[in-house]
């Protein structure tokens, strides 16, 4: 029987500051084929190294599948882009105007580019309208509040609702009525939402939803989940997250608009941030009133208007009896 090639593996592993280094060899040693006496191949010894970066996660106990953890600490390591946009009416662009007349309804689209990261579903925890960028100016309106009630849907002169069913599960659609201070002076508003993201796979929960409040039925109703979860939103309490929401100072970014990001502090896969749209011009038709015609100027624009018809008619005249003068002297044509 002829003999195959050997082949002979050596392993070792060096430790650096950034990486576990894992060297093995593959060395081939020819051996004789139909003649012992010559070989067709020469020998060769081929190095392997494999380089493990030294950022994971460290545990005795078994982890399967084992590119879980690796992929989880990327994602949680990286910043999370949110966006808050205003959208036409059919969801096709972003608007470009930021004007609104009382009547309209506003189109938000919430959402986070999860790029390179495990899949995340997105919440809109709170919304709130100010006069000022500052959160905290006054006066201010919440119509999203409690962790995911949309609160200004239970007026009765309001439609305000999230959209079901989403477009993808890291974007939220939701819909307001036009509306502005009352007594104030500027009609000027922003708006600053409280965003924040949960692992797609993770079912949603009474700190983790987006309710929308139903008039035909009297009852909330979640974009997705059980219903239970939006039952706390009736309650006005829906209890307050483990973590701090205290933000970093915001940071301005293209369209004007005011980011804010919080590092999760207890679940890495758990992020949120605070965005500002603003400002928005909302006006009503009373902001711009028709200037009415006092009741003398009335009178003498009647006036003015029968003279002038009068004037109309007489010339009228006039050109009827001048053409009919002139057909009167022209010569007859002779037999």
């Amino acid at each position: 029987m002829p003999r195959r090639p050997h082949s002979r593996r050596t392993h070792g592993l060096e430790v650096t500051p950034d990486a576990l280094v894992y060297s093995t060899s593959l060395n081939y040693k020819p051996v004789p084929a139909g003649n012992p006496v010559i070989i067709r191949t020469s020998p060769a010894m081929v190095p392997i190294e494999c380089h493990y970066p030294r950022r994971a996660n460290v545990s005795s106990n078994g982890v399967n599948p084992t590119w879980m953890p690796f992929r989880s600490t990327l994602a949680s390591e990286e910043k999370l882009p949110f966006s808050l946009h205003l959208m036409n009416d059919d969801w096709s662009a972003e608007r470009v105007s930021t004007v609104f007349q009382l009547g309209e309804v506003l189109h938000f689209q919430a959402g986070v580019n999860t790029e390179n990261h495990v899949p995340l579903r997105l919440f809109v925890d709170n919304c709130v309208a100010t006069p000022t960028p500052a959160r905290s100016s006054s006066p201010q309106y919440a119509f999203i509040d409690f962790s995911g009630c949309l609160v200004d849907g239970q007026l009765d002169d309001a439609s305000s609702a999230f959209i079901s069913p989403r477009p993808r599960p890291d974007v939220l659609r939701f819909v307001v009525d036009a509306f502005k201070f009352a007594g104030g002076a500027s009609n000027l508003i922003y708006i600053t939402c409280h965003l924040k993201v949960s692992p797609a796979d993770r079912d949603p929960d009474p700190l983790n939803k987006a309710c929308s409040f139903n008039k035909a039925s009297n009852l909330w109703d979640p974009v997705e989940g059980t219903q239970d979860i939006c039952s706390c939103c009736e309650m006005r309490n829906c209890g307050f997250a483990s973590h701090s929401r205290r933000l970093h100072a915001p940071s301005r970014w293209q369209g004007g608009r005011v980011r804010r990001e919080q590092p999760s502090e207890l679940d890495p896969l758990v992020r949120e941030a605070d965005v500002v749209v603003g400002p928005l011009f909302i006006h009503s038709w009373q902001d711009h009133p028709v200037k009415r015609t006092p009741p003398q100027d009335a009178g003498r624009l009647w006036t003015l208007l029968e003279l002038a018809a009068v004037a109309a008619g007489l010339v009228m005249v006039i050109l009827a009896v001048v053409g009919a003068l002139s057909a009167c002297q022209k010569p007859s044509n002779p037999l």
